[in-house]
């Protein structure tokens, strides 16, 4: 048995990961990162649209700050999301975005003078200033009051990873690729770090840490079609839920994409609507501002994809062999714009559809794209049940996103939770609390363990099973019956037979008898645990019984405060359960400094919680006195929200914009 120890283990080598690599190594502290793949091969390379961040530098971002940056997140997800977390992360976007351009991120910037713009379908000329020439630019998203998010053409994700991980080359990080971890090393609520399969070898390593930090990305592959890379099965997840310790937050707030293409579901950014592109039906009538008069295609996402669904299931959607879709038609924005700012678009469309999006409007309809679920922690990113675990980016319910999450906010999100968890990791190591004692023979445990399910997989099993079948017949129960718009019936039904195939996947058997460069037999560990889950995601959503974010109930329509304004939380404390145990943690609303109302979309179909009036006429008396002094914004946000103590010391100063000087 070969054991490596180190101070932080980095699971996932995608942006989040590298960036919270790279902030506890330059804390001094010996680090190494596992990931499948190189990480310049991340699903962080396929975000296209932006990241965000409240410079306000280009002319129609003019006037943003965290404040309303703030607002536009609480408000996208359906007060789901929690409050301080969200603060710490508006206010430490800017720095974020600024340090990447330090790193060498060539992001697109303001030129001044006249620029052409199609908005709401028109085209208008812009103005930039003077002095705002050579800042960092941005684009209108989805969701949002301000253009703010920064982006490099629609290779955001791409030229961003790429400079992460130059950086982490010249830091020296121990990066150990094609290696998968398979099960967290814990006891008595003490995580020590991880069994790591080599997936080239089949050789089992165990990595012993103060500190392991999970940031492996979504569970987006347990759909039949998604926008996420092969890889993002939820393995991360998995693996702390199989603690039986470590806990899962909000698992069926699943988000879909408006617009990937028809059929393989590779995305199309929001970019294309953010510059002007539309919505159009099988009469080439653009079909959104009918539903959303005041954002039309630029509504949040969960509401598009909603709209995209009733609008084709009116019998307005384009016929085709695979199932009915909508057209994205970004011709009006010329090719000059297509081949500057979406030539990651144009470049898709072409090999994938044979088609010139400058020419032809684009096959989509919506596809699984995010979820918002993951490892539960608290603001520090570290579990709340499991001492020593940490996650970040998507893999995290650390809760920024509620229910549903704004375009942008998750690219931002990934280098903002790896920075300042890396921060807090670092504090913990070099606290006595961080101290581990460990013996080998608990690491044998784990390593025997782990070894003995491997072996299991290949024996001969009477009826044996295989994986693929059984993994195409989740996906498919999860696209079917746990989409966009669900119901009782269907997620009952998908629960029962996901438990099914739960038990079916005990009797797998790897018809090749090798544990080295198996694909039969990665895809056989893998797909027992993407049913546990798939399960977790369709047994929260039928028991939210609810409206909210992007979880859409048919048949409970209401936003319900009054019974589901909490986060569902997950467990498998029983490894021989063929069920999740489901528990709810309250979302307080006399803390909050914007308590829950309307969004703003469609009818307000909100079944209000009294404490919602209550604490808002608090928060109005606090802002009137306060103004009434001559508080600045600061001093007003401080007495509604105290946050900045919850940050990093050295992430607490104000963020200067051209109009906001200090």
């Amino acid at each position: 048995m070969r054991i490596a120890y180190t101070d932080v283990l980095v699971v996932g080598g995608g942006l989040a990961g590298l960036r919270c690599a790279t902030g506890v190594k330059e804390r001094g502290l010996d680090t190494v990162l596992l990931t499948l793949v190189p990480p310049k091969r991340s699903h962080s390379a396929a975000a296209q649209g932006g990241m965000q961040a409240s410079l306000g530098n280009c002319i129609k971002g003019e006037g943003d700050n965290e404040d309303i940056h703030f607002s536009d997140t609480i408000k996208g997800s359906d007060w789901g999301a929690d409050q301080d977390v969200a603060r710490m992360f508006v206010n430490t976007a800017p720095k974020a975005i600024r340090e990447l351009a330090q790193w060498g991120v060539p992001w697109s910037r303001v030129r001044k003078g006249d620029h052409q713009a199609i908005i709401n379908a028109k085209k208008v000329t812009l103005t930039e200033k003077d002095e705002a020439h050579g800042l960092i630019t941005a684009r209108d998203f989805g969701g949002t009051k301000k253009w703010r998010t920064c982006y490099t053409s629609d290779g955001t994700g791409h030229s961003m990873l790429y400079a992460m991980d130059n950086k982490a080359h010249q830091d020296e990080i121990k990066v150990h690729e094609r290696m998968e971890a398979i099960s967290l090393i814990h006891e008595n609520g003490r995580c020590y770090g991880a069994v790591a399969r080599n997936l080239m070898t089949g050789e089992l390593v165990a990595y012993i840490a103060k500190a392991t930090t999970i940031a492996t990305g979504g569970y987006g592959r347990i759909y039949a079609v998604s926008t996420n890379a092969v890889i993002c099965q939820g393995m991360g997840q998995a693996i702390a839920l199989e603690t039986g310790v470590a806990t899962l937050g909000n698992m069926e707030a699943i988000q879909f994409h408006p617009t990937a293409i028809v059929p393989v579901g590779i995305l199309t950014t929001e970019g294309c609507r953010g510059d002007g592109g539309l919505l159009t039906d099988v009469d080439g009538y653009r079909f959104m501002p009918d539903y959303e008069p005041e954002k039309k295609e630029l509504a949040s996402r969960d509401v598009v994809s909603r709209r995209m669904v009733e609008h084709m299931r009116k019998g307005k959607g384009v016929k085709s062999r695979y199932g009915d879709h909508l057209w994205l038609d970004i011709t009006n924005l010329g090719r000059e714009h297509i081949e500057k700012n979406l030539r990651e678009v144009k470049d898709i469309c072409e090999s994938f559809l044979g088609i010139d999006p400058a020419e032809k409007p684009i096959p989509v309809r919506p596809t699984q794209h995010y979820s918002m679920g993951g490892i539960r922690t608290n603001y520090k990113g570290e579990s709340q049940t499991l001492k020593g675990l940490y996650s970040c980016g998507e893999a995290a319910c650390w809760d920024l996103h509620g229910f549903n999450r704004l375009g942008g906010n998750s690219v931002s999100e990934t280098v903002v939770s790896g920075m300042l968890q890396a921060e807090h990791i670092a504090d913990f190591c070099e606290t006595p609390e961080s101290e581990i004692d460990i013996s080998t023979k608990l690491i044998h445990k784990f390593v025997d363990k782990e070894q003995a399910k491997l072996d299991y997989l290949l024996e001969p099993k009477e009826n044996p099973e295989s994986p693929y079948p059984l993994r195409h017949a989740m996906e498919n129960i999860m696209m079917d019956k746990v989409g966009i718009f669900r119901n009782e019936k269907d997620l009952q039904d998908a629960v029962n037979e996901l438990e099914q195939l739960l038990i079916r996947s005990r009797n797998i058997e790897v018809k090749h008898k090798t544990l080295t460069a198996n694909p039969e037999l990665f895809n056989a560990y893998r797909v027992q645990r993407m049913l546990k889950l798939a399960i977790c995601v369709a047994k929260g959503a039928l028991e939210r019984r609810e409206s909210r974010g992007a979880h859409a109930r048919e048949d409970y329509l209401e936003r319900n405060d009054k019974e589901f304004l909490n986060r569902t939380i997950t467990s498998w404390p029983d490894e021989n359960q063929t069920m999740p145990t489901l528990t709810y943690e309250d979302i307080d609303i006399k803390s909050m400094e914007l308590p829950p109302g309307f969004r703003g979309y469609g009818k307000d179909m909100t079944i209000t919680n009294p404490e919602s009036k209550k604490r808002q006429e608090e928060v109005d008396k606090i802002r009137e006195d306060l103004e009434a002094k001559g508080a600045d914004r600061f001093e007003i946000q401080e007495a509604l929200l105290e946050y900045n103590s919850k940050l990093p010391e050295c992430y607490r100063g104000k963020n200067e914009r051209l109009w906001e000087r200090f």
